[in-house]
């Protein structure tokens, strides 16, 4: 096997005895904003108490810290309390040093010692091998994750469930509050449109913890996909409420993504992730507000678009006419480095927002530039344009080309949207 040694994470600080204060103690929360206390905080003032007698392994990033910004793995090799195996890094990397895309591959942690195994993309063999090979008795998930049915690290997840349940290892997720809420919105995924942006049929902005989305794919689609359940276990949190935004509490904010920098990003991403599926379009990745800043070329898009949406007076936001130079293209080189124009995404009223409604109305106005292009992938035939991946059919795509409005296209989803919340009442933690 290929190693290579991983740096320590930058700005990591050193990790006290585990017995110490309960993280965030030492201080209080600021008026109107809520305490609360992560799976891992809970897991920690327990020294662990879950994990005793087990040989584990941890899939994390760099967001699996606690209140005091320790990090979960650095936590379990400073307790003695635990028997740490190895750690799996997601998409982005364990540490957190590759791009979107991309991994850091298998190699030691410089911090700790253990053997890092490169998981991003992996299949359901893949997880299965690597449990084996290193030995775990149990599998510990601990990752924030943002909303919404395209952000990968809940199919990392749900394939890595799979996989232990295969192999008969048990399974914890250290819960964290959905960063967005626990209101569920958007569209279902259908089976002819899964892919690693979704991989089974939950609704684009689940509403969900991990925890909760857990305990839902161990009882709707671990059975028939696996043959059987996980020995799931969750350790929830103190003190969230499903009303409550990232804003509402005092948890820290670590980039689960390098294009997901603050709770802002991950307020409007449900919604704007979608222009992920527009040729003509960048998302401003390279910005200091990538998924606030959406544009197109200058000479293409202006501000029209801005002053069109604004007209639409949609609840809780306000668009700004917006330039700017993208330095990260993704998938659309043409427009790297390009002056671009379009709007910037303000949230004034974060109750009565919806982004992908908002995200919808946006596609509409922007439809109506003669530039205006769906992103078409060649390495798919048979479906190739990636907006119905990420909304979960055709079904947007093809009314906004026939020339549907905001309410048709938002309206045509909203049996299916009601059958979810029916399906995952049995499964929720928080109310």
């Amino acid at each position: 096997m290929e190693r290579r040694k991983f740096l320590a994470g930058a700005g990591a600080v050193t990790v006290g005895a585990v017995a110490a204060t309960a993280p965030g103690a030492a201080g209080h929360a600021a008026p109107g904003i809520r305490h609360v206390e992560t799976g891992l905080d809970v897991l920690v003032r327990s020294d662990f108490a879950d994990l005793a007698g087990q040989r584990v392994g941890v899939i994390s990033n760099p967001t699996g810290v606690d209140s005091d910004y320790r990090h979960l793995v650095d936590l379990m090799h400073a307790s003695g309390s635990v028997r740490l195996a190895a750690a799996f890094g997601p998409e982005h990397g364990f540490r957190g040093s590759a791009q979107a895309g991309g991994s850091e591959g298998t190699g030691i942690d410089a911090r700790t010692g253990i053997t890092v195994y490169d998981a991003y993309g992996a299949s359901l063999a893949k997880w299965e091998s690597m449990f084996t090979q290193a030995g775990v008795d149990t599998v510990v998930f601990d990752i924030q994750d943002v909303g919404a049915r395209f952000y990968t690290y809940i199919w990392t997840m749900y394939t890595s469930m799979m996989a232990a349940a295969r192999v008969g290892k048990r399974y914890v997720v250290l819960d964290r509050p959905n960063p967005v809420g626990g209101r569920a919105y958007g569209p279902m995924m259908t089976a002819g449109y899964t892919s690693g942006v979704g991989l089974k049929e939950i609704v684009q902005q689940h509403g969900m913890t991990v925890g909760e989305l857990a305990r839902f794919f161990n009882a709707e689609f671990l059975p028939a996909e696996a043959g059987r359940r996980v020995d799931l276990h969750v350790v929830q949190c103190r003190h969230w409420k499903r009303d409550k935004l990232a804003a509402d509490t005092d948890l820290p904010w670590v980039l689960p993504s390098p294009n997901m920098p603050t709770a802002d990003t991950a307020l409007v991403y449900p919604g704007t992730g979608l222009f992920e599926g527009v040729a003509s379009l960048t998302e401003g990745r390279g910005t200091c507000k990538p998924f606030e800043l959406i544009g197109g070329l200058a000479d293409d898009f202006d501000y029209h678009w801005s002053d069109r949406l604004n007209a639409r007076e949609l609840p809780g936001v306000e668009f700004r006419e917006a330039y700017f130079t993208p330095t990260s293209a993704g998938q659309k080189p043409a427009l790297l480095n390009k002056l671009c124009a379009g709007v910037e995404v303000k949230v004034v009223d974060r109750a009565a927002y919806d982004p992908i409604r908002t995200a919808v109305a946006m596609l509409v106005e922007a439809h109506k530039y003669e530039a205006f292009a769906w992103r078409r992938d060649s390495w798919d035939a048979v479906r190739p344009y990636w907006i119905d991946k990420l909304t979960g059919s055709p079904r947007l795509r093809t009314m906004i080309d026939a020339g549907a409005d905001v309410d048709d296209v938002v309206g045509a989803w909203a049996d299916e949207l009601a059958d979810f919340n029916r399906r995952r009442e049995p499964h929720l933690l928080y109310r």
